[in-house]
Protein backbone atom coordinates (compact mmCIF):
# COMPACT_ATOMS: atom_id res chain seq x y z
CA UNK A 1 0.00 0.00 0.00
CA UNK A 2 1.54 3.75 -0.73
CA UNK A 3 1.66 6.17 1.74
CA UNK A 4 0.28 9.52 1.84
CA UNK A 5 2.30 12.37 -0.02
CA UNK A 6 2.63 15.80 1.22
CA UNK A 7 2.04 17.82 -1.90
CA UNK A 8 2.77 20.87 -0.51
CA UNK A 9 1.53 22.70 3.27
CA UNK A 10 -0.66 25.18 1.19
CA UNK A 11 -1.87 22.62 -0.78
CA UNK A 12 -2.16 19.45 1.21
CA UNK A 13 -6.05 20.59 3.10
CA UNK A 14 -7.16 22.33 -0.14
CA UNK A 15 -6.12 25.61 -2.27
CA UNK A 16 -6.99 28.83 -1.05
CA UNK A 17 -8.66 31.05 -3.56
CA UNK A 18 -6.47 34.37 -4.53
CA UNK A 19 -7.37 37.58 -5.73
CA UNK A 20 -7.29 38.21 -10.00
CA UNK A 21 -6.76 42.08 -8.28
CA UNK A 22 -3.10 40.76 -6.68
CA UNK A 23 -0.88 43.31 -8.11
CA UNK A 24 2.60 41.67 -7.01
CA UNK A 25 4.54 42.72 -4.06
CA UNK A 26 7.76 41.57 -2.14
CA UNK A 27 9.16 38.22 -2.28
CA UNK A 28 11.17 37.08 1.19
CA UNK A 29 13.60 34.28 2.07
CA UNK A 30 13.34 31.90 4.83
CA UNK A 31 16.47 33.78 6.11
CA UNK A 32 16.17 35.43 9.73
CA UNK A 33 19.80 37.28 9.21
CA UNK A 34 19.89 39.47 6.66
CA UNK A 35 16.94 38.49 4.48
CA UNK A 36 16.83 38.69 0.71
CA UNK A 37 14.00 40.89 -0.96
CA UNK A 38 12.43 41.07 -4.01
CA UNK A 39 9.86 43.44 -5.47
CA UNK A 40 7.40 41.93 -8.29
CA UNK A 41 5.64 44.83 -9.37
CA UNK A 42 2.69 43.02 -11.30
CA UNK A 43 0.81 40.41 -10.37
CA UNK A 44 1.15 37.14 -11.26
CA UNK A 45 0.56 33.94 -13.94
CA UNK A 46 0.11 30.39 -14.32
CA UNK A 47 0.52 29.68 -11.02
CA UNK A 48 0.92 25.96 -10.75
CA UNK A 49 1.99 23.18 -8.56
CA UNK A 50 4.80 21.67 -10.20
CA UNK A 51 6.49 18.02 -9.35
CA UNK A 52 10.40 18.95 -11.25
CA UNK A 53 13.62 18.13 -9.24
CA UNK A 54 14.63 21.65 -10.13
CA UNK A 55 11.86 23.70 -8.38
CA UNK A 56 12.67 24.62 -4.64
CA UNK A 57 10.17 23.11 -2.74
CA UNK A 58 9.65 23.38 1.60
CA UNK A 59 11.49 21.11 3.59
CA UNK A 60 8.76 17.78 3.43
CA UNK A 61 6.71 18.91 0.14
CA UNK A 62 7.04 16.80 -3.06
CA UNK A 63 5.98 19.46 -4.86
CA UNK A 64 6.47 23.47 -5.06
CA UNK A 65 4.21 26.18 -6.00
CA UNK A 66 5.46 28.49 -8.79
CA UNK A 67 4.66 30.74 -10.99
CA UNK A 68 5.92 33.75 -13.52
CA UNK A 69 6.02 37.47 -13.97
CA UNK A 70 7.47 39.49 -16.39
CA UNK A 71 10.85 40.03 -15.44
CA UNK A 72 11.37 43.96 -16.35
CA UNK A 73 8.93 43.69 -13.42
CA UNK A 74 11.14 41.82 -10.96
CA UNK A 75 13.83 43.79 -9.13
CA UNK A 76 16.26 42.67 -6.02
CA UNK A 77 15.85 44.84 -3.44
CA UNK A 78 17.87 43.92 -0.66
CA UNK A 79 20.63 41.38 0.17
CA UNK A 80 21.05 40.59 -3.06
CA UNK A 81 24.61 39.64 -2.70
CA UNK A 82 23.29 35.96 -0.57
CA UNK A 83 21.67 35.36 -4.15
CA UNK A 84 23.45 32.24 -6.49
CA UNK A 85 22.27 30.93 -9.65
CA UNK A 86 21.77 27.20 -8.73
CA UNK A 87 22.66 25.69 -12.48
CA UNK A 88 23.79 28.01 -15.14
CA UNK A 89 23.36 25.74 -18.19
CA UNK A 90 19.31 25.35 -17.15
CA UNK A 91 16.68 27.41 -18.99
CA UNK A 92 15.64 28.63 -16.09
CA UNK A 93 18.01 30.59 -14.20
CA UNK A 94 17.45 30.33 -10.29
CA UNK A 95 18.71 32.70 -8.20
CA UNK A 96 18.71 31.05 -4.87
CA UNK A 97 19.55 32.25 -1.03
CA UNK A 98 23.04 31.24 -0.28
CA UNK A 99 21.92 31.06 3.14
CA UNK A 100 18.42 29.45 3.37
CA UNK A 101 18.15 27.60 -0.24
CA UNK A 102 15.22 29.39 -1.20
CA UNK A 103 14.97 30.04 -4.85
CA UNK A 104 13.92 33.96 -5.04
CA UNK A 105 13.72 34.25 -8.75
CA UNK A 106 14.60 32.24 -11.76
CA UNK A 107 14.53 34.36 -15.16
CA UNK A 108 14.43 32.98 -18.81
CA UNK A 109 16.92 34.69 -20.76
CA UNK A 110 17.47 32.04 -23.80
CA UNK A 111 15.40 31.94 -27.07
CA UNK A 112 12.65 30.02 -25.70
CA UNK A 113 8.41 30.27 -25.76
CA UNK A 114 9.35 32.34 -22.11
CA UNK A 115 12.20 34.21 -22.99
CA UNK A 116 11.52 37.73 -20.31
CA UNK A 117 9.48 35.80 -17.88
CA UNK A 118 10.95 35.18 -14.32
CA UNK A 119 9.59 32.24 -12.23
CA UNK A 120 8.91 33.04 -8.86
CA UNK A 121 7.67 30.99 -5.05
CA UNK A 122 4.44 33.21 -4.57
CA UNK A 123 3.86 31.58 -1.25
CA UNK A 124 7.18 33.86 -0.15
CA UNK A 125 4.72 36.41 -0.91
CA UNK A 126 4.66 39.39 2.13
CA UNK A 127 1.60 40.09 1.19
CA UNK A 128 -1.63 37.56 1.18
CA UNK A 129 -3.84 37.36 -1.53
CA UNK A 130 -1.73 36.10 -4.96
CA UNK A 131 -3.38 33.96 -7.39
CA UNK A 132 -3.76 30.09 -6.55
CA UNK A 133 -2.25 27.79 -8.56
CA UNK A 134 -4.86 27.04 -11.25
CA UNK A 135 -3.10 22.86 -12.01
CA UNK A 136 -0.23 20.64 -11.10
CA UNK A 137 2.62 20.26 -14.05
CA UNK A 138 5.09 17.77 -13.93
CA UNK A 139 3.28 15.16 -11.92
CA UNK A 140 5.09 12.05 -13.10
CA UNK A 141 8.56 14.08 -12.53
CA UNK A 142 7.88 13.08 -8.33
CA UNK A 143 8.93 9.83 -8.16
CA UNK A 144 12.72 10.94 -9.98
CA UNK A 145 12.55 13.55 -6.42
CA UNK A 146 11.51 9.86 -4.25
CA UNK A 147 8.07 9.58 -4.61
CA UNK A 148 7.00 5.90 -4.48
CA UNK A 149 5.68 5.04 -7.99
CA UNK A 150 2.84 2.85 -6.26
CA UNK A 151 1.71 6.21 -4.80
CA UNK A 152 1.15 8.13 -7.70
CA UNK A 153 -2.67 7.53 -8.72
CA UNK A 154 -3.05 8.91 -4.89
CA UNK A 155 -1.30 11.74 -5.58
CA UNK A 156 -3.54 12.08 -8.76
CA UNK A 157 -6.24 11.85 -7.26
CA UNK A 158 -5.51 14.28 -4.18
CA UNK A 159 -4.94 17.09 -6.92
CA UNK A 160 -8.52 16.60 -8.88
CA UNK A 161 -9.79 16.22 -5.14
CA UNK A 162 -8.22 20.02 -4.92
CA UNK A 163 -8.89 21.26 -7.98
CA UNK A 164 -5.89 21.22 -9.80
CA UNK A 165 -5.76 19.09 -12.67
CA UNK A 166 -2.79 16.97 -12.85
CA UNK A 167 -0.46 17.09 -16.21
CA UNK A 168 2.87 15.29 -16.35
CA UNK A 169 4.09 18.29 -18.87
CA UNK A 170 2.93 22.05 -18.46
CA UNK A 171 -1.30 22.76 -18.83
CA UNK A 172 -2.68 22.67 -22.81
CA UNK A 173 -2.97 26.20 -22.85
CA UNK A 174 0.93 26.74 -22.20
CA UNK A 175 1.96 23.33 -24.32
CA UNK A 176 -0.23 24.97 -27.43
CA UNK A 177 1.63 28.44 -26.66
CA UNK A 178 4.71 26.78 -27.11
CA UNK A 179 4.30 24.64 -30.18
CA UNK A 180 3.31 27.68 -31.90
CA UNK A 181 6.01 29.81 -30.85
CA UNK A 182 8.46 26.72 -32.05
CA UNK A 183 6.01 26.87 -35.36
CA UNK A 184 6.28 30.46 -36.03
CA UNK A 185 10.13 30.27 -35.58
CA UNK A 186 10.25 28.03 -37.42
CA UNK A 187 8.37 29.13 -40.30
CA UNK A 188 5.55 26.83 -40.27
CA UNK A 189 2.99 28.96 -39.39
CA UNK A 190 2.91 32.32 -40.16
CA UNK A 191 2.34 35.53 -38.06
Amino acid sequence: MAQSVALHPLLDKGVKKGSSLFAGGVLVCACTDRPVEVKVEEGIAHNHACGCTKCWKPAGAAFSIVAVAPSEKVTVLKNGDKLKVVDSAALIQRHACTGCGVHMHGPVERDHPFKGLSFIHPERFKEQGWTEPGFAAFVSSAIEGGVDPAAMDSVRGHFKQIGLEPYDCLSPGLMDYMATWTAKKSGVLHA
